[in-house]
């Protein structure tokens, strides 16, 4: 039958050989170049004009229309592998770990159950332990779980968090706490937004977020916390989790973590962590050091599609306690769930995760570490912290630029400040000339707004990227400054 030809293994081979060659040339061009946007219209009237008609007969795989499919894809993309890439937290990854995601698309095994998924379940306990080496916890006792983002990683630590403190909203809802104080969480400014939105779905509210101080560097002042709880108290809130950042979206980030822990302990909170930039300079000797007091987490969360250059999803849940993994969900499905723990449920996360079918999210992770060791991981990691300390350095040597702080990792914001303006610069200048840098198609970088004005922000996430090329970007931004100062075209 034709319809079996769309399964067997001589079409998937052709199919393969087809995408490798072009994933190859992919790999293989080190060119400068940033993010083409394309029409959105445009986009989907090329995207139909690949599709098989409903009443087409049905035909062997069309090699040629693939091979167009896959160069929409790639061309439309954001270029991850080029040095003009500074624009965001996900990075080109370790080509092995594609084609481990190849294998796993293929044998399609849903990873929450040990029975469905044998070695990814047996690789999640290896990966926690060998990285349970740069964290600290007595080995045992903590636990590990696989989430689709730190998003959905945070959410989850903090239900975690808050049916620990009040156990019986699990079951019987906010309403049960009656005149009792309000649930609340306390967060640094520049928290990552899914903290905020998983206070939402939590029902805790935006109203109930605490927000602490921050010193100049936008880090929490430890020192601050204890007056904000108090004055959160004095709203009749209950503060029950404190959550810090190791690495933030705006700038990168390190909250002091050992600091923050002690105000947690002696206030019995639960501290949570979220790493999710910043836990992989944990697997460098040199930079471990800026997550110093980690082990005194409660939980924390960690990208490995960020600085560990796999595919996303690969997120990690770290707990302290094992036993308090299991609080996020209380439930029962004789369908899934044994009634009676046996060696095999041992390796299950499917009682600590909101997923039930889930990607073996560890495996490209695993293999790596299996093939290569931690160095891969640590040398890169090193090598993108040294390269934005050495922008920030170039940067104070421009007389037309401003670095707005001193990188801790790998991101680094900084403004267009030409002297001698003969008119003031327009409202959303730094706005203008992110946008003009994009379609100029070179160089791919973000903006940020600190402190109520934007800023311009370089994430370093690719090793064929130097400090050339960052001297590079410098002079498009300076063109593209005059020309929005001239009103070339109006962008401003």
């Amino acid at each position: 039958m034709l319809e079996a030809t769309a399964f067997d293994a001589a079409s998937f081979r052709r199919a393969v050989e087809c995408v490798v060659a072009r994933l190859d040339a992919y790999l293989r061009d080190c060119s400068t170049r940033g993010l083409a946007l394309t029409d959105p219209s445009a986009l989907l009237d090329a995207a139909r004009a690949l599709m098989r008609g409903e009443h087409d007969p049905l035909s062997p795989l069309d090699e040629h229309k693939l091979d167009a499919i896959v160069d929409l894809y790639i061309r439309t993309g954001i270029q991850v592998h080029s040095p003009g890439f500074m624009g965001r937290q996900f990075s080109g990854v370790i080509p092995l770990a594609a084609v481990v995601d190849l294998i796993g698309s293929t044998v399609n095994q849903p990873s929450s159950f040990y029975e469905a998924a044998q070695l990814p379940n047996v690789a999640e306990r290896i990966m926690a332990e060998e990285l349970n080496r740069f964290i600290g916890w007595t080995p045992g006792r903590s636990a590990m779980v696989t989430t689709s983002g730190a998003s959905l990683a945070n959410l989850t630590a903090l239900l975690a968090a808050r049916n620990d403190r009040f156990p019986q909203l699990w079951s019987e809802g906010l309403a049960s706490l009656g005149g009792e104080a309000r649930p609340a969480i306390a967060m640094g400014e520049d928290a990552h937004y899914s903290i905020s939105r998983a206070a939402g779905i939590l029902g805790i509210g935006g109203e109930q977020i605490v927000r602490l101080p921050m010193n100049r560097q936008r880090q929490i002042r430890a020192d601050g916390v204890r007056a904000a709880l108090r004055a959160a108290a004095g709203r009749g809130l209950r503060v029950f989790c404190l959550v810090g950042s190791a690495g933030t979206t705006p700038v990168g980030a390190f909250d002091p973590i050992g600091p923050l822990a002690t105000v947690a302990e002696e206030e019995g909170l639960w501290l949570h962590v979220d790493a999710a930039h910043g836990a992989s300079l944990l697997v460098s000797d040199r930079l471990r050091h800026k997550l110093h007091g980690i082990e005194r987490a409660d939980s924390f969360s960690w990208d490995a599609h960020k600085m560990m250059f796999v595919p996303a999803m690969c997120t990690l849940l770290f707990y302290r306690d094992k036993e308090k993994s299991y609080g996020a969900f209380r439930q029962d499905a004789s369908y899934v769930f044994e009634r009676e723990p046996d060696a095999y449920s041992a390796f299950e996360s499917a009682a600590q995760s909101f997923e039930c079918t889930k990607r073996p999210l560890i495996m490209g992770l695993w293999v790596l570490w299996a093939l290569y060791g931690r160095s891969i991981f640590a040398k890169k990691i090193e090598y993108l912290c040294r390269l934005a300390a050495d922008a920030r350095r170039i940067l104070g040597e421009q007389p037309d630029f401003e670095a707005l702080h001193e990188p801790e990792a790998n991101i680094l914001c900084f403004r267009y400040a030409p002297v001698n303006l003969r008119k003031p610069a327009p409202p959303d200048f730094q706005v203008a000339i992110r946008n003009r840098i994009r379609r100029a198609g070179r160089f791919f970088i973000s903006k940020v707004d600190l402190d109520g004005e934007t800023a311009l922000r370089v994430v370093f996430m690719n090793h064929r990227t130097d400090t050339g090329h960052f001297r590079m970007l410098l002079d498009e931004i300076r063109a593209a400054g005059r020309a929005v100062l001239a009103g070339a075209d109006g962008d401003a």
